[in-house]
C-alpha cells in the first residue's frame, strides 16, 4: 500500500510515517519512481508504534525493543531491557493512579465545600 492509504488506515499522518523510518521503526519498498510502498503488517506495526510512544518510550528504544516485540527474537540483554521497560511503566501507572486519587479527593473535597456553601481556600483568598 502506499504512504497515504497507510496513512489514512492508521490515523497516523504521512510526515509521521516518514518520521518513523527516519528512525528506523518502519520499512518501505520504493517504486521505480520512488514511491513508497508498505506491507500491509505495516498497519500492525504502525498501532505497536503509537503504543509504544504513548506510553512514553523513545523512538531509539522502540527501535531497540521492536524486534523482540514483533518478531520475538530476544537476547537475554534485551530481555532485561524489556523488563526494564515495564518496571518503568508500572511506575508511571502507579504514580498515575495516586495522582487520581488525589483529583478525586480534592474533587470530592470541593463538591462537599460547594454543597454547604464553604469557599474553597482558594476562594476565599479571592
Amino acid at each position: 500500500m502506499r504512504i497515504g492509504e497507510l496513512a489514512r488506515r492508521t490515523g497516523v499522518t504521512t510526515r509521521a510515517l516518514r518520521y518513523y523510518e527516519e528512525q528506523n521503526l518502519l520499512t518501505a519498498e520504493r517504486s521505480a519512481s520512488g514511491q513508497r510502498h508498505y506491507a500491509e503488517t505495516a498497519v500492525d506495526r504502525i498501532h505497536l508504534i503509537r503504543q509504544l510512544y504513548a506510553a512514553g518510550l523513545s523512538s531509539k528504544t522502540i527501535a531497540e525493543l521492536t524486534p523482540c516485540v514483533i518478531d520475538g527474537k530476544a537476547t537475554p540483554e534485551l530481555l532485561q531491557r524489556l523488563a526494564a521497560e515495564r518496571d518503568h511503566l508500572d511506575r508511571h501507572i502507579a504514580d498515575l493512579a495516586q495522582t487520581r486519587d488525589k483529583l478525586d479527593s480534592v474533587i470530592d473535597g470541593a463538591s462537599s465545600n460547594m454543597q454547604t456553601g464553604a469557599p474553597c481556600p482558594r476562594d476565599a483568598s479571592a
